[in-house]
């Protein structure tokens, strides 16, 4: 027998596979094909304090071995959240976290309180890179100083778990990671979407309406790895791997490179089993290689 649970901060996880936020809607979306309740966790669409409509089709392309996307965070809102979505996920024995963003300091605090007094909220995800909005979000994530301005305040506003989601799209993740770890995050996902673009050279004009999108999938994977390795040299903070992981080959990668959990996101898209396979997978890898716990699965330097 092995042990798949892991902690985040104060948050155990029956074991180390999350899915990734706008990829899995509200979990009950796909709750026909997988059993949402053998998931270490579900991280529920981005919530927003107002309701988004999110930005003009097309706002999804497929790229080579990946995809881009523009969606630009379409919610109906924390309000509705509260009033509809979360009495659906109670029942859920997984832990629900929910990502958390805006386009002000003042929209992210505000969402954190009203989620505050949900005690069936395990965690929020304080998103500070998403490329696909014009105020907020990445904004947030690229610079050290507003980096620890945001995670500061949620932290005031938020009493349990606070994960913060990364920007890829930065020269050195590791000062942005610093930064919010001082500021008061519990751990750290990362990474988010690569900015990106694409054209559609019949028509010779951008292929999204925002003419660049957040690229995902297989073909960022290797460069995801690469900045949880560098962050988790920096922090002392967990780190939840993810960017490109399509199989439990993939997710042990970013477990070897120092990693705690993943979250898997565009695979859910070709494959919705994917994230209990990846839990099989992990299990098996730790028989195969006599570990007996997720915390034994090191790189060897």
């Amino acid at each position: 027998m092995v042990d798949l649970s892991v902690h985040i901060g104060n948050l155990h996880l029956q074991n180390p596979v999350l899915t990734a936020s706008g990829t899995f809607g509200y979990g009950h979306e796909f709750a026909d094909l997988v059993d949402l309740n053998r998931l270490g966790g579900i991280v529920v669409k981005g919530t927003t304090l107002n309701p988004r409509q999110g930005n003009p089709y097309p706002r999804m392309a497929e790229t080579p071995s990946g995809m881009l996307n523009a969606v630009g965070l379409q919610n109906k809102g924390v309000d509705h959240f509260i009033s509809h979505i979360y009495p659906t996920l109670t029942s859920l024995e997984t832990r629900i976290i929910v990502n958390v963003s805006g386009s002000t300091i003042d929209d992210y605090t505000a969402v954190c309180g009203r989620l505050a007094p949900l005690e069936r909220i395990d965690a929020i995800e304080v998103n500070i890179s998403c490329p696909n909005v014009k105020q907020g979000g990445m904004a947030f994530g690229t610079d050290p100083e507003q980096t620890a301005r945001v995670v500061e305040a949620c932290r005031q506003a938020w009493p349990r778990t606070m994960i913060v989601k990364l920007s890829p799209n930065v020269t050195d993740i590791t000062r942005i990671a610093r930064a919010a770890e001082q500021a008061g995050a519990d751990a750290l996902s990362l990474v988010n979407t690569f900015l990106a673009m694409a054209i559609d050279t019949e028509r010779r004009r951008p292929i999204l309406s925002t003419v660049t999108g957040g690229l995902s999938g297989a073909a960022i994977r290797p460069i995801a790895v690469r900045m949880v390795w560098q962050t988790a040299q920096a922090v002392s903070i967990p780190i939840i791997g993810m960017g490109g992981i399509m199989n439990g080959r993939d997710a042990v990668e970013f477990l070897l490179a120092g990693a705690t959990a993943v979250e898997i996101g565009t695979a859910n898209f070709i494959n919705p089993r994917v994230s209990t396979e990846v839990v099989d997978y992990i299990a098996d890898y730790l028989n195969r290689h006599n570990l007996t716990s997720v915390g034994q699965i090191l790189m060897d330097n």
